[in-house]
């Protein structure tokens, strides 16, 4: 069925790729800012040059909000680096209790912190190179946790923030 391909192909069999014009792809962002649908809009996992492609971008309306580290705290960007002094999280995916959700819903840890998170109302963006683990992370539409469920997971909280201070 069209539409359901991760990765759509061409008849030969290739991946077909779009070309995205970025400094379109920011201008229309300035306007679901202009329009109240957001309170900023940034970029996570760009390089410089594409960094440049949007602060060199004539008529600029409003600078990236990000965490790209060294660069944009270079360029008076962002008020902190969280790109640097990572340290494991001390709640891991492969934890007692994610993993307890996990086997009650059949599902992996990683599915249940995704499904608690836009339980929670939080806008969720999952990466992943791995077609299997792209069509799980889909899969987290397929379960609701419950009530309990939530209250289980609110209570890892640890209050601890994972970037350097400065």
């Amino acid at each position: 069925m069209a539409g359901e391909e991760l990765l759509p192909k061409n008849a030969s069999g290739e991946i077909i790729l779009e070309t995205v014009d970025l400094c379109d792809t920011w201008e229309a962002l300035e306007k679901c800012k202009d329009a109240g649908l957001t309170k900023s809009i940034g970029v996570s996992n760009f390089n410089h040059k594409l960094l440049e492609l949007i602060l060199n971008k004539p008529g600029l309306k409003y600078k990236p909000t990000c965490n790209q580290g060294k660069f944009m705290n270079e360029k008076e960007q962002a008020g902190k680096s969280t790109g640097e002094g990572w340290i494991p999280t001390p709640i891991s995916l492969g934890g007692a209790s994610l993993k307890i959700h996990a086997k009650k819903h059949s599902c992996r840890p990683g599915q249940v912190a995704l499904r608690y998170q836009l339980q929670r109302g939080v806008v969720v963006l999952a990466k992943s190179f791995s077609q299997k683990r792209i069509k799980e992370n889909f899969q987290i539409f397929d379960f609701e946790l419950t009530p309990e469920d939530m209250k289980a997971i609110d209570g890892l909280n640890r209050n601890l923030r994972y970037d350097k201070l400065q």
